[in-house]
């Protein structure tokens, strides 16, 4: 799909052909919206291609023979997965963003529809313009950074009332979503590492050109990006705590419950102990009168069962 968009006066609407200074929106290009990419507009084929690699890593890129620069950048996602436990539980992670600013045009490129996309081409940010492509592309990173402080307080919503349910009950369900969570924060804690590189790259000027207002906004990029660093690594440090800490209680829990089914054993092992020896064929034992090992048996457990509670071995 590809779509074109454009600034008239402070409001940003969809047009139907392409202009000079327009946003061009590609998400999951056919063949042939490739090659209207590469053919038509001279965009270097390298650059489309990493743009819709999912294994792609945020950085930015400058060809010189095309005069174009390529960054790409992590953005968060949150979608609905089908689980085995839940029918629908939330699942987070990153996907690579290509945004290639050449003359006359800025053009994003991803694979999947992504809300930050839409929220720009909406209206919900305010103050860009598709002429300024450099605070276009910057109004951008400023939207991706805050939807990722938006998703990790999710994330901590989230593990705070699974939390709450482990203590509950420990079933694989909780655990499990735990698990989901502290993925998705690796996820998050990898890709806003690399995209602070990438910011700091822009930052010295050198591949896109910065004007004053620009390098205030590139700032306050760079203050939510490290704001969200730092929450992913508070988060996922609790989380971590508090998975280790549930593992300790299981197994804990799993060592009861075995010290008392070993105690069980013992107890129900000594009638069977005294029956065996009123079983044998031997002389010298009392006469065939069922109700002795049955006493015998019955004083035995007692007292067997006395000695282990106060040892405290039924807790």
């Amino acid at each position: 799909m590809i779509e074109f968009y454009k600034t008239f006066g402070t409001e940003t609407k969809k047009i139907e052909a392409l202009e000079t200074g327009c946003w061009i929106n590609v998400i999951s290009p056919t063949e042939e919206e490739k090659n209207f990419l590469i053919e038509n507009l001279d965009v270097v084929p390298e650059f489309v291609q990493a743009s819709l690699d999912e294994e792609e890593s945020s950085h930015i890129d400058f060809d010189d023979d095309y005069n174009q620069t390529l960054v790409i950048v992590d953005y968060p996602s949150a979608e609905e997965t089908e689980g085995k436990y839940d029918k629908m539980t939330l699942q987070y992670t990153t996907l690579p963003l290509g945004i290639v600013l050449m003359k006359g045009y800025i053009i994003t490129i991803s694979l999947y529809e992504n809300l930050n996309i839409e929220d720009m081409a909406t209206g919900k940010v305010k103050g860009i313009h598709t002429e300024m492509k450099t605070r276009f592309l910057l109004k951008l990173l400023l939207r991706i950074s805050q939807r990722y402080l938006i998703y990790l307080r999710q994330i901590d919503r989230l593990s705070s009332l699974t939390e709450h349910k482990l203590h509950r009950s420990m079933q694989n369900k909780e655990l499990i979503q735990m698990l989901g969570l502290e993925k998705s924060l690796v996820y998050f804690s990898t890709s806003l590492k690399t995209d602070e590189i990438t910011l700091n790259k822009i930052m010295r000027g050198k591949l896109i050109k910065l004007y004053e207002d620009d390098q205030d906004l590139l700032e306050d990029v760079l203050v939510e990006i490290h704001q969200a660093i730092e929450m992913c690594n508070i988060y996922s440090n609790i989380l971590s705590g508090t998975m280790d800490a549930f593992a300790s209680v299981i197994s804990n829990n799993l060592n009861i419950v075995m010290k008392v089914l070993t105690v069980i054993t013992i107890v129900m092992a000594i009638p069977n102990i005294v029956f065996s020896f009123y079983g044998m064929n031997v002389t010298g034992l009392p006469g065939p009168v069922w109700w002795v090992p049955t006493l015998i048996a019955l004083i035995a457990c007692g007292v067997a069962t006395f000695i282990f509670m106060k040892k405290d071995m039924f807790h």
